[in-house]
């Protein structure tokens, strides 16, 4: 009989049958717990200590609640206001066809999303069932709750494609009233509704965990929930960034091949390129802010019940989530006063430069958000510790990081804005030579960037030590704690993401402006008959095509530009944060012992192996950079061989005469093969991180956090230094169509090709990394453990050994199969050159 099992099938089940194999291994033979770690982590009663003259900290805590509840009210009327807005059948149309092909890509991944919940759910049964004894009640709660953090993580991301899907019709629609203002207002509206939703959503469920879960039992289930947000945004980031590249790039080459302009409704790519946007430009990143959110939050909570003296932990966590509650309203405030302020000036305009009031909106939100730490941080704080000076301390430490967020913006617009000096010295080199000189010159801005990028980081970082203490022994913030420095630096993650909701909208702004115009060209509104009259009578306006075109071209720049700027402050989060995370590991291998005057500290004797004269913590920095160029390459090559398989479909299939559109079944065949490679891709780069974790893990601990510094460096540097080249090559063909007016030259031919060569450096590989950061960090928490748990006999020495031989041979297979198994190949299956040639000579 015939097989009908499909290849993903059988991808599926040897790699879910592999992995529990080799996991199960583990849980069976684990010993017992000897000492303490983050399971034991118990929080404080938050009712022992009163603020602000009376109020409780859990009264306080509950106050949060009602916060995010506005939050999700503001972000839900949003989202009714944009469906009732005005719009066209022709694009309404257009839009539904685009949300109903994500949602399917979004229920096919949420498939494998639970196939690799399964792996991380044995590793947790294991630690928290077999070597920690709790009882099955728990362990059960556990595992609900990283479930709850999945759910999160995709919820937010169906939200977001929901919304978006809402406002690119509308903003195609509103550019033909002839009036800028309308293009630039409802996708910012649609970004404010998402960030708000988002940020509400996360800080919700943390307060409910907080609050609601018993004070012994909330540590691992804050772990719990961070995993498994964490594993949502990883897949969802990965996928979503392959997915749309190889859409994308299938697309653009079509206008180099047949000559066809941008978007063009016979292209049978073009559908899955809306697709893809919303995939990996919306879906990605709304699971991204989601879970960088949470694992922020719960890095600094681990950190306080970890390093804190005991009578402070109350006050630093009520004030730590204090500043996120009123953060939220700044980010609120902001956004109403920076609408009336642009509303009076260009409501009536017929130009408008649509970055300026996104860069207003980004210093407004800043400069609130810092007044109202240190106003909050007074009422709250005013003498920490018998220090009257600590609220002002711990207000600049965070003020680093929200500075941060307007300052790297605006580094950022010096590599990628359509005015930028690099962006037009790409286009400038495209002139003569070509596509060549084009890609040299994306690298150039990309190399400066990371430069540029790192200075800003250690600046404020730096800044940051220094207001701690400058690491002088019980000076500053250091009187609280162990570690003060790290502390400060978790801050900075935490001011990083004070302006979340607006950092979401601004980064939202760009998929609704890039699908605005793609659903213009689709919708094919021109050669509707009669539609100026059916226009005029049933909206009361007069179609302004030629302005409608100008606007929606003019604004995918600026769409770009913010995309572009917000990717180096989620990573920068990602790795700031990772320090933290990577702390409550040290002090789990290391110790913590009490000198002759009381003071607590790290234990010497253990501290000297994080050094480099330990050889393994050596070898660990070296391994980790070989993880960044393996992933890097890995998530270029399944975008790479996607790409190719777009191409051949689309230049087999495409019809040119005869017909105004591609068919519905031709452009979901691109959808389907634009899924396909991403899901392989996807589960081959996962289960590679997933088991090298495990596996250098079990192989030295002192290695292990080597090689998690290691993966935070070197993921900084290449992750803004591709997102930057990314966004250079991306404006540099905007200018050339919008300032240029050059399309179809061969000036706009190098700047397509430069632009897809950055496809996948600037929303595949560099944003991928953040999630992989801090997956790698979260689970390495577990895994650690358990290597440290079982070294706690001779026999269980070397049973890691052995695991983490086992675990690195599976981590080789599929990063073998990332590449081996996805190289691109001929119809007869070769992938020689040689036989190929041979094949068409014969």
């Amino acid at each position: 009989m015939t097989s009908t099992v499909s290849p993903m099938d059988a991808l599926r089940k040897s790699v879910t049958g592999a992995a529990a194999r080799a996991l199960g291994l583990l849980t069976v033979l684990a010993a017992s717990a000897a000492h303490a770690s983050e399971a034991d982590l118990v929080l404080p009663n938050f009712r022992e200590v009163t603020f602000l003259g009376g109020f409780n900290g859990y009264q306080l805590l509950l106050s949060g609640i009602a916060v995010c509840v506005i939050g999700l009210v503001f972000g839900f009327l949003q989202y009714a206001s944009l469906q009732k807005m005005p719009v066209h059948k022709a694009m309404l149309d257009i839009s539904e066809l685009i949300y109903e092909t994500c949602k399917t890509y979004l229920a096919t991944q949420m498939k494998f999303i639970g196939i690799l919940w399964a792996l991380i759910a044995v590793v947790m049964v294991g630690y928290f069932g077999f070597l920690r004894h709790m009882d099955v009640g728990r362990v059960a709660i556990i595992l609900v709750a990283s479930l709850v953090g999945i759910a999160g993580s995709c919820g937010v991301a169906w939200f977001g494609i929901r919304v978006n899907t809402f406002a690119n019709s509308r903003t195609a629609f509103a550019s033909l009233r002839g009036k800028p203002y309308p293009t630039y207002a409802i996708p910012l509206q649609a970004g404010m509704s998402i960030g708000m939703v988002l940020i509400s959503t996360e800080l919700l469920l943390m307060l409910a965990i907080l609050l609601f879960i018993p004070a012994d039992f909330a540590g691992p289930c804050f772990i719990g929930f961070a995993i498994g947000e964490s594993l949502g945004a990883s897949a969802l980031r990965i996928a979503g960034g392959i997915f749309t590249k190889i859409a994308d790039i299938g697309s653009d080459l079509m206008k180099i091949v047949f000559k066809i302009k941008e978007d063009d409704a016979r292209n049978p790519g073009v559908i899955a390129d809306c697709t893809g946007d919303n995939a990996g430009d919306s879906v990605g990143p709304s699971a991204d802010g989601f879970e960088t959110y949470g694992v922020t939050g719960v890095a600094l909570i681990t950190f306080i019940l970890l390093a804190v003296e005991v009578p402070y932990r109350i006050e630093l966590l009520v004030w730590i989530f204090m500043m996120r509650i009123v953060m939220v309203l700044a980010s609120l405030a902001a956004y109403g006063l920076n609408n009336v302020y642009q509303g009076g000036k260009y409501r009536n305009a017929d130009h408008m430069n649509f970055e300026h009031p996104l860069t207003a909106l980004v210093w407004v939100t800043s400069i609130i958000s810092v007044a109202l730490t240190f106003l909050v941080s007074y009422l709250l704080i005013p003498n920490l510790g018998g220090d009257s000076s600590l609220w002002w301390k711990l207000s600049a430490i965070i003020t680093c990081g929200t500075l941060a967020g307007a300052i790297i913006p605006e580094a950022i617009k010096a590599f990628t804005s359509t005015e930028s000096r690099h962006v037009r010295e790409v286009v400038t080199a495209s002139r003569e030579g070509g596509a060549s000189l084009n890609v040299i010159s994306g690298l150039v801005a990309g190399n400066f960037s990371a430069y540029w990028m790192g200075l800003i980081i250690a600046a404020l970082m730096g800044l940051a030590f220094w207001f701690s203490g400058a690491g002088v022994e019980g000076a500053g913030v250091g009187q609280l704690m162990l570690a003060a420095p790290v502390f400060a630096f978790g801050l900075v993650a935490f001011g990083f993401l004070g302006m979340g909701p607006v950092t979401i909208a601004v980064d939202s702004y760009g998929p609704v402006t890039d699908n605005a115009q793609s659903v213009y060209e689709l919708s094919l509104i021109e050669n509707v008959p009669n539609v100026k009259e059916e226009v005029k009578r049933d909206f009361g306006f007069d179609l302004d095509f030629e302005k409608g075109k100008q606007f929606l071209e003019e604004n995918d720049g600026a769409g770009n530009t913010f995309k572009a700027t917000a990717k180096p402050v989620l990573i920068g989060t990602a790795v700031v944060g990772a320090t933290t995370m990577i702390f409550s590991i040290i002090v789990l291998l290391v110790g913590i012992t009490t000198n002759a005057a009381g003071e607590q500290m790290l234990n010497a004797d253990k501290a000297q192996f994080l050094s480099l004269l330990h050889a393994p913590f050596l070898l660990g920095l070296i391994t980790g950079g070989a993880i960044i160029y393996w992933f890097s390459g890995a998530s270029m090559q399944a975008v790479s061989t996607g790409a190719y398989r777009a191409v051949e479909f689309i230049k087999a299939n495409i019809k040119l005469e005869g017909v105004e559109k591609a068919s519905v079944a031709d452009s979901k065949k691109v959808v389907e093969i634009c899924t396909q490679y991403a899901q392989k891709g996807m589960i081959n780069i996962f289960l590679a991180v997933f088991f090298s974790t495990l596996a250098f893990a079990c192989l030295e601990p002192y290695f292990f956090v080597g090689y998690l510094i290691s993966i935070a460096i070197f993921g900084l540097y290449q992750a803004v230094f591709m997102a930057n080249a990314g966004g250079a090559w991306d404006n540099a063909k905007k200018l050339v169509e919008t300032e240029l007016k050059a399309k179809g030259t061969e000036l706009h031919a190098a700047c397509v090709v430069g632009d897809t060569v950055g496809d996948p450096f600037k929303d595949t590989s560099s944003v991928a990394l953040n999630p992989v950061i801090k997956f790698t960090t979260l689970f390495g928490l577990l895994a650690v453990e358990l290597a440290v748990e079982l070294n706690t006999t001779a026999s269980g020495k070397q049973l890691t050994t052995i695991l983490a031989a086992v675990f690195f041979v599976a981590s080789t297979v599929f990063v073998y199969r990332s590449f081996y198994g996805m190289r691109i190949q001929s119809p007869g299956g070769t992938s020689d050159v040689k036989s190929d040639a041979a094949v068409k000579a014969a």
